[in-house]
């Protein structure tokens, strides 16, 4: 069973090509916290229609190397998310 720190992939999941409205629907069924670093995906669908928080990080790329320092700010904000919004996370 996953715990609220389980990270699994869009080619994990099968995912892979899918476009950013069909994801949304497939990851709200599944989890509660949708992460990317597509910055263009909070402004391309109408989030308060999913009933999934969405993290965006402003990541230099989506490299394992470039996402490490975004694990602790993600672990403090989880019990602040809503549904159907998007928060943004920089680090420096």
């Amino acid at each position: 069973s996953l715990s609220i720190l389980d990270v699994i992939t869009v080619p994990q999941m099968g995912w892979a090509g899918i476009k950013n409205g069909d994801l949304m629907r497939l990851a709200e069924a599944e989890f509660d916290v949708f992460i990317t670093v597509d910055r263009n995906l909070s402004y391309q669908q109408n989030l308060p229609k999913y009933s999934i928080s969405l993290i965006v990080l402003k990541a230099r790329s989506n490299r394992y190397l470039d996402l490490i320092p975004f694990a602790e700010p993600i672990r403090r904000c989880l019990g602040d998310l809503k549904k159907g919004k998007a928060l943004l996370i920089e680090v420096d």
